[in-house]
């Protein structure tokens, strides 16, 4: 087992319920469980996202915490959150990472891996991931 390890998994799904189709609106939510796979208490201090449509329209997104947490993960222990974003495209990705604090003081980065957001998935959660 790694000494500093945090294992992300993220399950988008599309709303239609907050989308619209026609002007060019589309809205998705996404389930993120943070499971602290490591032998040391680790805590999430900020985030950093890149959004991607499918017509190349790239955003960032940074700051501290996770929906105004910065929970602290003891070896085993996870976090799990939902959040959302809006595309301009019925399709698009998101990636980026944690940067974590151990609790004897080391700092690293947790990668969040690439995700696909897809409205024409149906309501259903999306379990498409890009390596």
């Amino acid at each position: 087992m790694p000494k500093y390890q945090i294992i992300v998994d993220v399950q988008p799904r599309y709303l239609p319920e907050q989308s619209e189709p026609l002007d060019n609106v589309f809205g998705f939510a996404y389930t993120v469980t943070i499971t602290n796979d490591g032998e040391v208490p680790a805590q999430v201090i900020a985030r950093h996202w890149f959004i991607s449509d499918a017509d190349g329209h790239t955003e960032q997104v940074k700051g501290l915490g996770v929906v105004g947490h910065q929970p602290l993960l003891k070896p085993g222990e996870s976090f799990q959150y939902t959040s959302g974003c809006r595309l301009r495209t019925a399709s698009g990705t998101m990636h980026g990472s944690y940067f974590c604090v151990a609790e004897d003081g080391e700092r690293f980065e947790a990668p969040i891996a690439m995700f696909v957001l897809d409205a024409g998935s149906g309501d259903g959660p999306s379990r498409r991931v890009l390596h």
